[in-house]
């Protein structure tokens, strides 16, 4: 996978990368990053990349200008053309981002992630590019880039070479409609509190039924939306089993 991130702050973007399992992707050639830096494309002393909105108003927006000129620089950088590449803007208006939309973006080879700020870009910018808006829930944070680094981050946990254990990342929480069960470690009692003493039994098909029980009654409690979802899933694969026999 290739990924050109369009930012206004590469510092933020390659500390993020630098020090989190996206370094190990990188060493590990499964992914490539390209951190494009739209003030490198800003006329001016300043390097201005954002002004006053048409209409009036408060807040910035960022220019078209330099912006267009940093995203035709990634598709260069990426060797690849719009219809082969899938442009993200991370945005309040765009659709929820969950584990349904991290599994299809696994399977995407380029991408390109532009990374608002203030009071977002120039509309003219997403009309020409943006091929994908996604939300991370209904709030405002100060700057794409934080939303760009969370959506990488979640699609590379599934691609090999980022963890060392992927069955780690297929066993979270929302990989398959549950919430993840308790964990524990070491020491073996705190402060009175013990671990579990299935969990210590070494019987693991009674540690997996434990799980299995956790995990439901957590997503119930907590989650019943996706409970619900769950119970659905469930049984569609039921009625799938009984029609192929």
């Amino acid at each position: 996978m290739k990924i050109a991130i369009v930012t206004s702050a590469p510092d933020l973007i390659e500390s993020y990368i630098d020090n989190t399992i996206l370094r190990q992707a990188v060493l590990n050639n499964s992914i490539s990053f390209d951190v494009i830096d739209i003030r490198d494309y800003a006329d001016g002393n300043y390097r201005q990349i954002d002004d006053s909105p048409f209409g009036g108003g408060s807040g910035m927006v960022l220019m078209a200008e330099p912006l267009i000129k940093a995203i035709d620089n990634a598709f260069i950088v990426l060797d690849a053309d719009i219809e082969n590449t899938r442009v993200v803007y991370p945005s309040p208006q765009g659709k929820q981002w969950n584990q349904d939309q991290v599994i299809e973006n696994t399977k995407i080879e380029n991408m390109i992630f532009i990374c608002g700020r203030y009071k977002g870009i120039d509309q003219r910018v997403i009309d020409k590019y943006v091929t994908h808006e996604y939300s991370l829930g209904d709030f405002v944070i100060s700057n794409g880039e934080l939303g760009t680094m969370v959506m990488i981050d979640s699609v590379l946990r599934f691609l090999p070479g980022t963890m060392n254990n992927i069955d780690s990342a297929l066993s979270d929480s929302f990989s398959s409609n549950l919430l993840d069960h308790p964990h524990y470690t070491k020491p073996r009692v705190i402060n009175g509190v013990s671990v579990p003493e299935v969990l210590l039994s070494g019987n693991h098909k009674k540690i997996n039924l434990w799980r299995n029980n956790k995990s439901k009654n957590a997503t119930k409690l907590k989650r019943p939306d996706l409970w619900e979802k769950y119970n659905k899933t469930i049984k569609q694969l039921e009625t799938s089993h009984e029609q192929n026999t």
